[in-house]
């Protein structure tokens, strides 16, 4: 069983931590958002070098993205008494030399996410944007692909909704899977309002 550290010293001790600096290009700066209220906890992969900059989570057009696909305007989404954000890697993992950046560093979630849930007792929706926090958190429950995750989101709920990353790579994945936005978004944004206890959106179904 893992003591419950207070919530204050333990978003500190993360603040502070330097466990794989060196292999930080710009050295360490972790962004998480977490407050004991949170009813949505959004896990996605690694600060970009905009939200590394700011310190903001999802602070670029990937956010925008994502706000777009939960029908969440900024002053929600960045209510911190409602929406916790943990990413799987919490620092800018750098550049990868295929293109994009790097996959999150494996020491962060194993370390912190253990810590950080049980803080979260009102959480009533879990959504993992993107192959790695789906690997983490559905293990052998998720699909063979992210693409078979997405399209099973079903089985996982109520507690987890999965997604895929809403990068500029996307796009094209978007295109290949015309379903996403015409069958898994109104369910998206509905359980999304109804975790947050917000009146249902335009296009949104509670089914399934």
């Amino acid at each position: 069983m893992i003591d419950r550290q207070p919530l204050d010293a333990l978003l500190a001790d993360i603040r502070a931590c330097t466990l794989c600096a060196e292999h930080l290009p710009l050295g360490p700066r972790p962004v998480v958002r977490v407050a004991p209220t949170a009813r949505i906890l959004i896990v996605g992969q690694a600060p970009g070098t905009r939200v590394h900059e700011t310190g903001i989570p999802w602070n670029d057009r990937s956010g925008e993205r994502l706000r777009q696909w939960l029908a969440l305007p900024p002053e929600q989404f960045y209510n911190e008494s409602r929406i916790a954000i943990v990413p799987s890697g919490f620092c800018y993992p750098g550049v990868d030399p295929k293109g994009g950046d790097k996959p999150p560093r494996p020491e962060c979630a194993p370390l912190w996410h253990p810590k950080i849930l049980p803080h979260l007792g009102e959480r009533r929706l879990t959504l993992l944007v993107g192959l790695y926090a789906q690997r983490y958190y559905l293990g052998m429950s998720r699909g063979r692909t992210m693409t078979e995750t997405v399209a099973r989101f079903a089985e996982v709920l109520p507690e987890f909704f999965p997604l895929p990353h809403p990068s500029w790579r996307s796009t094209g994945w978007l295109k290949r899977n015309p379903w996403f936005e015409a069958d898994v978004l109104p369910v998206l944004r509905a359980r999304v309002a109804e975790a947050l206890d917000l009146p249902l959106p335009a296009h949104a179904e509670i089914s399934p």
